[in-house]
């Protein structure tokens, strides 16, 4: 028996098991009941992504109060880390959400630890070059014609960051590895843990050891390493994992091909959407009043980047929720999971939005002495609030394309949306035009716009059978048999 008739058996067992789920309807109880299973997953994740985001945020507080260079330099060094470095491996790791969730739906248990042994060696492979880059990053910050004082700055804090590359590659890995299995408390605590420990780390480093800005970036950097020691160490005692964590194999050694195929286009996926955020910011330092057009989109930037957890969150759980169904041969339900998670982001952007312009003349505050900064920031709110409702929406969609395994057409999609339209958009506004920094804000609307018209021509045009059987595929071709696990 040949290996695509082995995958039609497979397929005709799985519907036989469930026959009830292979005939789903998008009636009013399985919408309720899809509802309260995402709403479970979503709402921990959302408490982890706040957690975990907290991090940087809570080091560049104490940096703060060290002065404007201090502070310059560490947020500039944080911006070049996630460019690159840290977006890379959180979109090599998110492959995880495709291989692991259809593995787990397909009760190819074992495969769920391989799959996540293999992606801790590859994105611990890829932080080798990534250290080398942060490295020198007082030479590149130079020669991009950064002011040197703050460039140095920059470098040393980046150079403390490196030891936490592989830490945070493990945590993103470990995170995609519980989440596909529906076990998302631990993570909860763990990152509750690490940031309370991290405030006291901060302040330790910072002031009581002398060690400045320094100091921030090494709290950083010890934090990740207990966060992803207190997660390896759940792992290896839980009997929650015992089914899917066996320990590294020959099997995890193998395969890399096959994981990379999908892990480059879901790197790039989620790198050329974060990258673009940061262009804006850069674009901004061209304009007439640089000064004020940075600082207000720096704040602009980090204020969406802190509402966009929520529909992360929401992201995330429904790209489990589709893997999960597809790799268990229930491609009604995965679909009925698409339309319920647009209908719970719909309602939760259209609050955040609201909240946001009720705020807008009083957010700058938080941010800001400086009269002309708040009353800026105050214009600008509104094109935040249509943003946060857009990037919702792309933001759940692209938990669907990982959920389904769409990572290169995800990458495409933010290839066009961004750099072929978005980006043009945003600098004929901004310097054509003369519009300034809405000019750049409206050029990422822009791109926002073709990113969810995109998304959903795909989605209404999906067969998901058909994608239920691509499913089925994929777990079929990378597993292994069991007895090489050890």
């Amino acid at each position: 028996m040949d290996k695509h008739e082995n995958l039609n058996l497979t397929m005709s067992l799985i519907q036989e098991q469930n026959p009830s789920n292979m005939h789903v309807t998008n009636g009013e109880h399985y919408f309720v009941e899809e509802m309260k299973k995402q709403a479970c997953l979503a709402a921990p994740l959302i408490m982890v992504g706040f957690l975990t985001f907290s991090l940087h945020i809570i080091s560049l507080m104490f940096v703060g109060h060290l002065g404007e260079l201090p502070l310059s330099a560490a947020s500039l060094a944080t911006s070049f880390a996630y460019v690159s470095g840290f977006s890379f491996l959180l979109g090599m790791a998110s492959t995880l959400e495709t291989l692991c969730g259809q593995s787990f739906g397909a009760k190819q248990y074992h495969m769920v630890g391989i799959h996540t042994h293999r992606a801790i060696l590859v994105l611990t492979l890829i932080s080798i070059p990534i250290a080398i880059i942060w490295f020198y990053t007082e030479q590149i910050l130079a020669a991009l014609g950064q002011d040197p004082r703050i460039a140095e700055e920059a470098g040393s804090y980046a150079q403390f960051m490196i030891p936490s590359l592989v830490p945070y590659g493990v945590i993103q890995c470990f995170i995609r590895f519980f989440q596909t299995q529906n076990i998302i408390y631990p993570m909860v605590v763990t990152s509750g843990v690490t940031t309370l420990l991290h405030v006291v780390m901060c302040w330790t480093f910072v002031f009581e050891f002398g060690l400045g800005s320094r100091g921030a970036a090494l709290a950083n950097t010890v934090s990740y390493w207990v966060n992803a020691l207190l997660l390896v160490i759940f792992v290896r005692y839980s009997s929650l994992c015992s089914s899917t964590w066996t320990g590294f194999s020959k099997a995890s050694f193998q395969g890399f091909p096959g994981f990379l195929r999908l892990a480059v286009p879901s790197a790039l996926m989620v790198c050329l959407d974060m990258w673009s955020f940061e262009m804006i910011v850069l674009l901004s330092g061209l304009l007439p009043n640089s000064t004020l057009e940075t600082s207000v989109l720096s704040i602009s930037l980090n204020t969406t980047s802190f509402v966009w957890v929520i529909p992360e969150g929401f992201s995330a759980a429904v790209s489990t929720r589709i893997s999960n169904e597809l790799g268990a041969g229930n491609p009604q339900i995965a679909r009925l999971a698409v339309w319920v998670v647009l209908c719970m982001t719909l309602s939760e952007s259209m609050l955040v939005s609201l909240i946001l312009l009720l705020i807008r003349n009083i957010w700058g505050y938080a941010y800001s002495s400086d009269t002309e900064v708040i009353t800026y920031l105050a214009d600008i709110m509104p094109l935040l609030a249509l943003t946060n409702f857009l990037d919702g929406l792309t933001c759940v969609l692209s938990g669907t394309a990982r959920g389904c395994g769409w990572q290169k057409m995800g990458a495409y999609i933010n290839l066009a949306s961004f750099y072929l339209m978005g980006l043009p958009v945003a600098i004929v506004l901004a310097f054509v035009l003369q519009i300034g920094g809405k000019g750049l804000w409206l050029g990422v609307i822009c791109s926002l716009i073709i990113q969810v018209l995109s998304f959903i021509c795909i989605v209404v045009k999906t067969n998901w059978e058909r994608e239920a059987e691509n499913a089925m595929e994929r777990v079929f071709e990378a597993s292994v048999p069991r007895d090489w696990v050890s």
